[in-house]
């Protein structure tokens, strides 16, 4: 089924704000529930700021690079396949990054330091895909005619 460039643009960036929006939500409940465990010792909150700095960095140097790829390899496809808003790798990737999320936080449940660490990680990817999203709107995705 051949789809507009612009549709496969905005599910592309659906998908990257949306996963970037759960890992938000998943990295500061477990950051949360660390701190209801053990009150006032400030650790979560370590792990927050170090997974939103860390986020950011990546953002800039890393993902917003991998937005821009991606976008330019959609503008440069013949006849754009629904299926092709990511390479297929991607998809394999993303199945096991959301597998072994989920994994990582059914074990840190109960465990400070693992609530932490898996806490930090969840906001750091979060920080990085939601800060390289403005990408899309940079490079005009959405725009008619794409």
């Amino acid at each position: 089924m051949t789809v507009s460039r612009r549709t496969l643009n905005v599910l592309a960036a659906f998908v990257w704000i949306i996963g970037g929006g759960v890992l938000l939500l998943r990295g500061s409940t477990l950051l949360l529930e660390a701190e209801a465990r053990s009150p006032g010792r400030g650790w979560p909150w370590v792990g927050a700021a170090a997974g939103l700095l860390l986020g950011g960095l990546q953002a800039r140097f890393l993902f917003s690079r991998s937005c821009r790829k991606n976008l330019d390899r959609i503008a440069s496809l013949d006849r754009p396949q629904i299926w092709q808003f990511y390479r297929p790798g991607f998809f394999a990737a993303l199945a096991i990054m959301i597998a072994t999320g989920v994994t990582l936080s059914r074990l840190a449940h109960g465990h400070y330091g693992f609530l932490i660490a898996v806490g930090s990680v969840e906001l750091n990817i979060a920080a990085a895909l939601l800060g390289s999203s403005p990408v899309y709107w940079q490079r005009k995705a959405f725009a008619a005619g794409q």
